[in-house]
């Protein structure tokens, strides 16, 4: 059964992208598809109660496809063209559709284990891929092999443990980064009270207030990152930094990042 969080952001994402009509129906797919739900779920108990890592369930996976929905979105109004786009090999239509399902689907490696979980994740999404462009209509061999690639791509890339290459694959491990605000630490932090090494990446997380992604000044994306204390720092340069770095996408991100009342500090 799904949760009174898990139905409210799977909500504002529908609403987000109901002027987007390949988008929307791509993620009524998505949310209908009874196995997604069941691998989602399973990855976060695996994470959580097995594991004792923050959630990288279902809330997560849509909270990143929101994200990199809007990293996408504003790109496209600064005229910065994806990859499949400039070099002539697929429609932004295509590099939307690669960049849902990459973000939807990136974490139900998570289910088996933690490490490589990103070629787990791969692996296990393959067949929903080929159903879901079915179910869309895509007929093309040449389109559905280019999405499936890079959606590929999107998934394995997200660690920031891999190199990747394209605008596609950079958005989607941005987005991912930019999910750290407390609420995703909340649950493992009741679980998991004895101290332990690793315990700096739950506690800065839980510093984390909000994550907001808008059109910025001097470059086409801003992210803000607001915390109640200066521990939320850790999770700013040691996370979200080192995915940014490692993005294509990295030129057109530019980063702040406030403790309480002091001044935002300009990373990028």
């Amino acid at each position: 059964m799904k949760s009174p969080k898990e139905i409210n952001t799977e909500k504002l994402l529908l609403d987000y992208v109901k002027d987007n009509t390949i988008v929307s129906r791509l993620l009524h797919i998505l949310i209908a598809d009874p196995e997604i739900e069941a691998l989602q779920d399973y990855a976060n108990s695996v994470s959580i109660v097995r594991l004792g890592y923050n959630d990288h369930g279902p809330v997560h996976m849509k909270l990143v496809t929101s994200n990199a929905l809007k990293i996408l979105d504003l790109l496209k109004k600064a005229d910065v063209q994806t990859s499949l786009e400039k070099e002539g090999t697929g429609s932004l239509e295509d590099s939307y559709c690669a960049v849902v399902l990459g973000s939807y689907l990136h974490d139900i490696g998570m289910s088996l284990t933690r490490q490589d979980h990103e070629l787990f994740s791969m692996t296990l999404a393959l067949p929903i891929i080929e159903r879901t462009l079915d179910k869309l209509g895509l007929t093309s061999f040449n389109q559905r092999a280019v999405i499936k690639a890079m959606t590929c791509e999107c998934i394995i890339g997200h660690m920031a443990s891999r190199k990747i290459h394209s605008i596609e694959a950079g958005i989607v491990l941005i987005a991912d980064g930019c999910d750290m605000k407390k609420g995703r630490a909340r649950v493992p932090m009741e679980l998991n009270t004895d101290a332990k090494i690793g315990d700096i990446h739950k506690y800065s997380a839980n510093s984390i207030k909000s994550v907001s992604i808008a059109a910025g000044k001097e470059k086409p994306v801003r992210i803000d990152v607001l915390m109640d204390s200066d521990v939320g720092f850790f999770q700013v340069e040691e996370v979200l930094m080192g995915k940014i770095n490692m993005s294509p996408a990295k030129p057109f991100i530019s980063l702040y990042a406030q403790s309480g009342d002091k001044e935002a500090k300009r990373y990028l």
